[in-house]
C-alpha cells in the first residue's frame, strides 16, 4: 500500500523506500547499512508523518552505526542554521570560491550604467574571469529561488557590466559573468531563464553532480553549524570571528580563544571533538 507522507512544501507525496536508502548512501553510508535503515524507517513509517521526522529519524539510526555519517547528513540542516542573516552564508561562499582559486571581495558597492549604485554580494576573479555575485539564502524549509530573483539577478549585472569599468576589462580580454548562488533550490522557470542568459547558478543539487553539497563534501568545507554540540549564542561567537568552518576549529589554539573571549573551554572541547569525528 501506499503511504502518503508531507514534504518540506506542506505537500504530500508517496513515501519511497529508495529515497531513505539514497540518502543515508549518500551522506557515506554503506549499501548494507543504508538498506538497515531504509527497511527500519518502511516499518515506522505513517501517513502524514513529514518528511523532517524522517530525516531525523534516518539520523538517529544513523548515529548508532557510524558516527560521522550521521553528521554529514546533518548538512543541509546545518546550512539553514547559518542565518537568521545572508552575512554568514555570504562570508561561507567566500571560503568555497578562495578555496577554488578565486580571490573574492564581498559587499562591495559598484554603479550600473544608470548611475544607481547596487550592493554586490561578492566579486570573484581567477585569471580573466570575474563573476559578480548574489547570494540568495533561505532558511525556511521548502523555500525556493524562484524567476523574480533571476530576473532581477541578470538586469542588474546587465546594468553593471556596462559601466566603462568592467567595458575596459572586456576589451582586454576579461570574461564579465553573472552568478547566483543559493543554500536551497531552484525553481525551474529560475534555471530555465538563467541558463538561457549563460548566468551560473549554484545551489543545493544543482548543478546536477556539481551543486553546493558537492564542493562542501569534495573538500571537506563543512559549515561549523554541523556540529550538534554549537549551541545557544556560540554560533554568533564562532561567526564574529571569522570561524565558518569546522575544519577551522582543529587549528584553533583553545587556552587562548577561550581566554580572550570568556568561553569555558568545556563548550568548545565537544566542537573539536565533533570536527574531528566529521573530518578524520
Amino acid at each position: 500500500m501506499k503511504t502518503y507522507i508531507i514534504n518540506s512544501r506542506n505537500d504530500k507525496e508517496i513515501f519511497s523506500f529508495h529515497k531513505v536508502l539514497r540518502s543515508a548512501k549518500r551522506s557515506g553510508a554503506s549499501l548494507t547499512v543504508s538498506q538497515h535503515i531504509a527497511k527500519q524507517i518502511e516499518k515506522e513509517v505513517y501517513p502524514g508523518i513529514k518528511t523532517s521526522e524522517i530525516f531525523k529519524r534516518i539520523k538517529e539510526l544513523l548515529s548508532k552505526k557510524t558516527p560521522q555519517v550521521a553528521l554529514k547528513f546533518s548538512l543541509r540542516e546545518a546550512m539553514n542554521k547559518l542565518g537568521p542573516t545572508g552575512f554568514p552564508f555570504e562570508e561561507f561562499i567566500k571560503g568555497i570560491l578562495i578555496n577554488n582559486g578565486f580571490e573574492v571581495k564581498i559587499n562591495q558597492y559598484i554603479s550600473g550604467v544608470s548611475s544607481i549604485s547596487y550592493e554586490i554580494d561578492f566579486l570573484a576573479t581567477k585569471g580573466k574571469l570575474i563573476y559578480i555575485g548574489e547570494c540568495k539564502y533561505r532558511n525556511m524549509a521548502g523555500e525556493r529561488v524562484d524567476i523574480k530573483v533571476a530576473l532581477y539577478n541578470y538586469a542588474r549585472f546587465l546594468d553593471i557590466k556596462n559601466n566603462s569599468y568592467f567595458k575596459k576589462l572586456q576589451a582586454n580580454k576579461f570574461r564579465i559573468k553573472s552568478m547566483l548562488v543559493t543554500n536551497t533550490k531552484f525553481t525551474t522557470y529560475a534555471i530555465k531563464y538563467s541558463e538561457y542568459q549563460k548566468t551560473e547558478l549554484l545551489g543545493w543539487k544543482y548543478p546536477l553532480n556539481k551543486g553546493l553539497e558537492y564542493f562542501i563534501e569534495k573538500d571537506g568545507l563543512y559549515p561549523i553549524t554541523i556540529l550538534p554540540s554549537l549551541k545557544g549564542g556560540l554560533k554568533n561567537i564562532f561567526i564574529q570571528e571569522g570561524i565558518m568552518l569546522a575544519k577551522d576549529l582543529l587549528d584553533l589554539d583553545i587556552d587562548l580563544f577561550s581566554k580572550n573571549l570568556n568561553i569555558p573551554k568545556k563548550y568548545i572541547l565537544p566542537l573539536i571533538d565533533e570536527a574531528k569525528i566529521l573530518l578524520k
